[in-house]
């Protein structure tokens, strides 16, 4: 007997990826459970599975950066309070990030794929359930995007929940409408200025220098460092919260088609975001 549960919860967060460095990404995790049935004519309780599950995905990878602790050119340190992670791009230049323990997962694994971190997973899960459940299954599947999407990462000083964490992110598409009519043609366009991008906070940027961007600050959690070629990131003014990310790209797109009523809906992951029109 088996039980699933489709769309279980999402995860969003960042990777190192060996040639694209520093990568959002959101994943849909699915279950499968395969067991016994109890008194109740059950193996689990819908209602146990997702708790559970969401729990342990929320304190393991969700909003945190995910780093293959296997992975070519990678040195990691560790104290009584951070991990620092240095990684080396294939042409030489370096990504650094210092963050507190909770903001950062360290894998047994060669890459961060789907499936090397549903195996990972896989090996905990099983002690979450009682007896009777005898092998569980989780995939991870990324959503079906009908168009331009890009992943992003960032980090929300201001926030009081794990959106702080200045290396987490998302894989995320957008709908730009232009008097109503969707343009995909700017979606396009923003989706490639947005590829693998970390958007950063201007206030956080502490320098940059000979094509590298550092970035500090001190949140709730404690305090948080990220250093990345220059050429990747993206500064607003403001918090990267999704809101001010679509506030920005409506009125960068204002600002070339100002004749027309602009819309963007900009996305956080998956089945969330926000809007905004300018007249």
């Amino acid at each position: 007997m088996k039980l699933f549960v489709d769309n279980l919860t999402h995860v969003d967060f960042s990777y190192i990826h060996p040639q694209r460095g520093l990568v959002g990404e959101s994943w849909e995790a699915q279950l499968i459970l395969k067991g016994k049935l109890d008194d109740q004519g059950m193996i689990c309780d819908f209602g146990t599975v997702k708790k559970r599950i969401k729990a342990w995905l929320d304190s393991h990878i969700d909003h945190m950066l995910v780093v293959a602790r296997d992975m070519a050119s990678l040195k990691v340190s560790q104290d009584e309070l951070d991990t620092e992670v240095e990684w080396l791009y294939p042409d030489g230049e370096r990504f650094f990030c210092k963050a507190p323990h909770q903001a950062i997962a360290l894998l047994p694994v060669a890459d961060i794929t789907q499936k090397t971190v549903a195996g990972w997973a896989q090996e905990q899960l099983l002690a979450l359930f009682p007896e009777q459940v005898e092998n569980v299954e989780i995939h991870f599947v990324a959503e079906k995007i009908e168009g331009a999407f890009y992943h992003y990462s960032h980090g929300l000083q201001q926030h009081k929940g794990n959106c702080q964490r200045i290396a987490h992110g998302h894989r995320s598409r957008m709908e730009v409408k232009l008097d109503g009519k969707r343009r995909q043609d700017i979606e396009l366009y923003w989706s490639q200025q947005f590829a693998d991008i970390y958007i950063g906070t201007l206030a956080h940027r502490v320098e940059s220098i000979e094509g590298v961007n550092r970035y500090e600050y001190v949140a709730p959690q404690g305090a948080f460092q990220l250093e990345l070629p220059a050429r990747y990131c993206y500064d607003l003014t403001t918090e990267t919260t999704v809101e001010q990310i679509a506030q920005h790209l409506a009125e960068q797109i204002k600002d070339e088609y100002s004749e027309y009523e602009v819309e963007v809906r900009a996305f956080e992951g998956v089945g969330k975001g926000a809007i905004v029109v300018i007249d």
